[in-house]
């Protein structure tokens, strides 16, 4: 499992001082943020296949031109130098296909780069929504193998589910009927994994900012898009 944590700055400099041994770490870097690219290809109107292998070129020549090279955490997120990077490599893709066709050339159906999908959603969400739940999930993953670890891990599985859920009262109340266990203890227990939960996405978010005022702002964003049922 590749996790966001206190690493992607740090491998940054050490891949710009010293490529020849970054292969490996960058590599997997670049799987951590698959999801958010191939969402944000998707939403430019490219079917599954052509988006898979545009997420997979733009990987290769993420790598292979280190256009992470100018990288810098004072700049702000690192989600935003793979955006700014995807923009560019998208741009470049579409105009490639519409110099093809011009040629008489066969090109790859390119859309419009300001594409928006049927249900409102830009590309630039679809994105950050992918990223978002990314974190989220590596959190709770890190989360369910501390329970496991602990012996807990029925007791992780009966309330992970409540997890981002608003209010837990009912789905509690209901717990405790089915399990057997007092509702009160059961609530303890969440508000335990809850905290922990907070903790752990600090973590994850914590190593892709340069600045304390970038880590809130990616918190404030996340827990946008939880109310709003989107991570």
């Amino acid at each position: 499992m590749t996790h966001f944590q206190t690493t992607h700055w740090n491998l940054i400099q050490t891949a710009r001082d010293d490529p020849g041994h970054a292969g490996p770490a960058l590599e997997q870097l670049c799987r951590a943020y698959r999801p958010p690219v191939l969402a944000y290809v998707r939403r430019h109107g490219y079917g599954p296949a052509e988006a898979e292998d545009l997420t997979q070129e733009f990987f290769a020549r993420f790598l292979e031109r280190r256009w992470y090279a100018s990288a810098d955490p004072a700049r702000g997120r690192f989600r935003a130098l793979v955006l700014t990077a995807l923009r560019r490599f998208l741009s470049d893709q579409h105009a490639q296909a519409q110099a093809a066709k011009r040629g008489g050339g066969t090109a790859a159906a390119a859309t419009d780069t300001a594409a928006v999908a049927d249900d409102g959603e830009s590309p630039e969400q679809a994105f950050t929504r992918a990223w978002m739940g990314a974190v989220l999930g590596h959190a709770v993953a890190r989360l369910r193998a501390e329970w496991i670890r602990a012996g807990k891990d029925e007791q992780f599985e009966q309330l992970a589910p409540l997890l981002v859920e608003g209010d837990p009262g009912a789905s509690l109340r209901a717990l405790a009927a089915a399990s057997g266990v007092r509702s009160n203890t059961l609530a303890v227990r969440l508000h335990r994994m809850r905290r922990r939960l907070r903790q752990l996405v600090r973590l994850e978010l914590v190593g892709t900012v340069g600045s304390r005022e970038a880590l809130e702002a990616e918190l404030a964003e996340l827990r946008e898009l939880a109310r709003a049922g989107g991570a």
